[in-house]
């Protein structure tokens, strides 16, 4: 995969990055993609009968296909949004408030990243239902039994990740939509970290809602992605007003466009979308299977490197081995305190929390640092970061000893 580096400019500033679960990095056609909108026909979609209209629209249009091309969905079935947050705020805003009443249950699990989380919380709290959170193995994922033990017949909705932002585990989507759907209950799946790492067809899969963001599948910030099927979205009201997804307009009411057209108002994200499908067709003509395979070799690799070379290390995904993601702390240093240090030498984690703070509580840690590795990554980066880690711990044990004894501990003048 080493070849592929030269496509990625931000890599030209001798950055080791390890944070692609939160954003990956960008190669050049998509930026070429974006640049060209702006330089060549920079107008809105949809609007007007001029040449230039036409053309953006259908470059956008064209994109709306090649995103169900990619997820195995018709083209009618795809709602470009501003992100995975918006997709699932969508449906908990628009669908959730139309099935769910007082006293029904959303069934979610302890490992959703808070987009995944909140809506239905808030859903709950407003319409007087209950969220039910199922038990978790060890790798993150969700025993479909243990899902079928939790449901009940006021069970009208599940809300899962496909692969969870922390532990890194993959959901077995599938044989948990068989168990929701034997509850006649509906599957919202969070597909934010899981449209990268595994390839899914969303109608073999029977989801019926899927979630997730250009920005981290080597697209553009700003656009996002909303399957749901077909029945299900034109069963929805739209939830934002105005230009573009209205039909007929009198003076005291109004009719709107079919699915997706009446989910997209205003002015969209029109550079951004034309950069999602750069960003999938870069993906298509390198394999994503290819990527993957990389990805979890390299993983693999260092993961052997920490356990074997760094001291007092607590690893607590280690059952995720089909995962790009390394979850850990070093005892008795802060997380911060590593991604402070690891910064300094131009190696870029995430530490903190993971907007998972359930999944902290349940991992007993106030947080963690995360490692995510991406098919650009080498194992001589990975070598880079186990001797800076190592060089880390040293220095920070010396920082500890110093002020445990420092005299602030004494006199209380901190």
């Amino acid at each position: 995969m080493n070849k592929y580096r030269k496509d990625f400019p931000m890599l030209e500033h001798d950055y080791i990055y390890f944070n692609n679960a939160s954003t990956s990095l960008k190669p050049k056609c998509v930026i070429e993609a974006i640049s060209d909108y702006y330089n060549n026909y920079s107008v809105n979609t949809n609007r007007g009968v001029d040449s230039l209209g036409f053309k953006v629209t259908e470059k956008y249009e064209s994109v709306r296909q090649m995103v169900a091309d990619f997820i195995g969905s018709n083209k009618d079935e795809i709602v470009f949004t501003r992100g995975t947050t918006e997709s699932l705020n969508l449906v908990a805003t628009s669908f959730g408030n139309m099935i769910i009443t007082e006293g029904d249950e959303i069934v979610t699990s302890v490992v959703e990243h808070h987009s995944n989380l909140l809506p239905w919380q808030e859903l709950c709290n407003k319409l007087g239902a209950k969220l039910v959170f199922v038990p978790i193995r060890e790798d993150g994922t969700v025993n479909p039994e243990d899902l079928k033990k939790v449901m009940t017949k006021r069970t009208k909705i599940v809300a899962l990740n496909h692969i969870s932002n922390v532990m890194g585990g993959i959901n077995n989507i599938l044989e948990l939509s068989k168990i929701v759907h034997q509850f006649n209950a509906y599957f919202v799946v969070d597909g934010a970290q899981g449209i990268v790492h595994e390839k899914i067809n969303v109608h073999d899969l029977d989801i019926d809602f899927y979630a997730f963001s250009s920005h981290k599948m080597y697209g553009p910030m700003g656009v996002g992605v909303l399957y749901g099927k077909k029945k299900l979205l034109n069963m929805m009201p739209p939830v934002m007003f105005g230009g573009e997804m209205v039909d007929v307009v009198s003076s005291d009411a109004a009719t709107y466009k079919q699915a997706p057209y009446k989910f997209e108002a205003g002015t969209m994200m029109v550079p951004e979308v034309i950069g999602l499908g750069a960003a999938i067709e870069y993906i298509n003509e390198i394999d994503q299977s290819k990527m993957n395979v990389h990805v979890k070799e390299l993983r693999k690799y260092l993961i052997n490197k920490l356990v074997t070379e760094i001291n007092d290390i607590e690893i607590y995904n280690n059952e995720a081995v089909d995962s790009s993601l390394i979850t850990f702390n070093i005892k008795n240093i802060h997380a911060h305190d590593v991604a402070s240090v690891l910064d300094k030498e131009k190696i870029i984690i995430r530490a903190g929390h993971h907007c998972a703070q359930l999944c902290m509580s349940n991992l007993k840690v106030a947080s963690t640092i995360r490692i995510s590795l991406a098919f650009y990554n080498t194992y001589e980066e990975c070598d880079k970061l186990v001797d800076v880690l190592k060089k880390a711990g040293d220095y920070i044990d010396v920082l500890f000893k110093w002020w445990k004894h420092a005299p602030w501990n004494y006199y209380g003048s901190c």
